[in-house]
């Protein structure tokens, strides 16, 4: 069950999602996460996603995976009201397709 899963039919919360592993599957978890959420740097995405999109991005990076080589951390918010960014230095990723 994620913490999306609270929400009611119809709406979404905030997700992001930091990624460690091997570099071979970088280019793999790069295209997965791109379909779902913005790019940041690096390894680091976020987005709006709803429950069922949250659980889809969760089963393909799960397919990618090898159990002790990788992990995947998704903080997720019910709302960007009590959420602040704060960006140190330079932008990267592509901030007009920020949500906020």
């Amino acid at each position: 069950m994620s913490f999306l899963s609270a929400l009611p039919p119809g709406t979404s919360g905030w997700t992001g999602a930091f990624w460690s592993g091997r570099e071979r599957r970088v280019q793999k978890f790069h295209r997965i996460c791109r379909r779902y959420l913005t790019w940041v740097q690096l390894s680091v995405f976020e987005g709006e996603l709803t429950g069922a999109q949250l659980e889809r991005l969760l089963a393909e990076l799960r397919e990618v995976m090898v159990p002790g080589e990788d992990s995947v951390i998704v903080y997720g918010f019910r709302t960007k009201r009590y959420f602040v960014r704060r960006l140190i230095g330079r932008e990267k990723g592509n901030p007009e397709q920020r949500f906020w």
